[in-house]
Parts: C-alpha cells; structure tokens; sequence
C-alpha cells in the first residue's frame, strides 16, 4: 500500500540535540566548556533516553522537561561542571530553541508538495516541541505534533504509536516512520509501520527482533523514499 503518511520523531532527527552544548562552547562566558562540549552533549542525551526506558518500565511517568534536565545534571556532573548554575540554566534555554539539520525544511516541504501527511510523533512535552517547531520555522510543513503525554507513557510503547493512527486514519504500513534512534525505528518495525533510520553517526544495528526497513545517513532521500 502506498504510503500516504510521514511520521517523524523530533530530538536527533529533525533537531539537532547536540547545537545546546555546542553553541554554549562558542559563547565568551563558557570557555571552560570547549573541550568538553561533546562529551557532555553525549551524556545528556544518553541519560535523557535511559531515563525515559527507565520510567516507562517502572510505570514512573514524568515530564520530558522533567527527564531532560535530570539528564543535564546528571552529564554536567560527569564531565565535572555541576556546580556551574549559569552553564546549566544557558544550556536549558537552547534546548528550547534546538537548531533543525540542514536539510530538514526542504525535505519536509517536498512531502507537504507531494500531498503527503507529515507530523512528529516524540517523547517531547507540547510545550517543548511547541519551541523547537517554532524555532525552526516549520510550522507551516507538519500537519500535526504528538506528544506522548496524551497517553502518559515514553516511546516504543506501542500506545504511543497508537496515536498516528487515531490521528490520521491510517493503516499502519501506509505510515513511513523515521527516527535516529535505532531503537526507535526497531520498535515502530514491529509494530507495524514501515521505517528509516537516520544513522547519522554510522551505528551499529540494535540487537532486536525487529530491524529498520532503510537505513540512511540523512533525511535527504526521504521524498523519494516516501513516494516510492
């Protein structure tokens, strides 16, 4: 069946979750954090996924606000910086402002050309994604952004997943859902959906009992992918 549907998680694959740490480490105030800017990029997006597995196994719901910046304090503590509050407030209020890659407003706009059905489905509260769309002037190429705080749990929760569906009318292999997070697209495999990985960084495949059905190093290809 054709694909009439473009779903898109948000953190690390329409933005670019490393531009806070790394336009902190470009401002005079934050010298100290040039060399540690990665590093501490690494962390916080790691601990903010661990966290959110962590919480949706143990039924502990929370804000992803909430889980991003215990995911910062946890980082800034690693790379040695946890006592630095204006470091930590600065890199809070970029988050809300994420850069989007390169290519993503092109891409989105060739889709919406092409009458397809474009959204975010993420881990992201309303608000947050509220301020990343907006920052990134994409408004105007997403039909809709869905939050998993509708149903109170994080992704791969199949009901979350659920939402595209109820949103859009859509079976699900009309869907072509991409993320940059393996796991991500794993799960929306085995639910169903047909999916891309956006391997920006040259992965491994997860270990799972579901894989990707494409992999590619960017969202360029995805029009094309989209419309057979």
């Amino acid at each position: 069946m054709p694909i009439t549907t473009c779903i898109f998680d948000a953190y690390g694959t329409l933005f670019d979750v490393a531009a806070a740490a790394r336009q902190a480490a470009g401002e005079p105030e934050f010298p100290h954090l040039q060399d540690s800017w990665a590093e501490l990029a690494n962390h916080w997006r790691l601990k903010q996924l661990q966290y959110t597995w962590l919480r949706a196994i143990t039924n502990a719901h929370a804000d992803f606000w909430d889980v991003t910046q215990d995911g910062l304090d946890w980082a800034m503590e690693a790379v040695g910086l946890s006592g630095d509050v204006a470091l930590r407030q600065r890199l809070l209020d970029l988050y809300w402002e994420l850069q989007a890659y390169p290519e993503v407003p092109a891409m989105l706009q060739e889709l919406k050309d092409a009458g397809l059905k474009t959204a975010i489905l993420s881990n992201g509260s309303p608000a947050m994604l509220d301020g990343a769309v907006q920052s990134a002037g994409l408004r105007g190429v997403l039909d809709d952004v869905l939050s998993v705080e509708s149903v109170g749990i994080f992704k791969p929760d199949a009901r979350v997943y659920d939402l595209v569906g109820q949103r859009f009318g859509c079976t699900r292999n009309e869907v072509l859902f991409v993320s940059s997070n393996g796991w991500d697209a794993a799960g929306a495999s085995g639910y169903g959906f047909v999916t891309a990985w956006v391997n920006r960084a040259g992965e491994p495949v997860d270990r799972l009992p579901w894989n990707p059905a494409h992999i590619m190093a960017d969202l360029t290809k995805i029009p094309d992918l989209a419309k057979g």
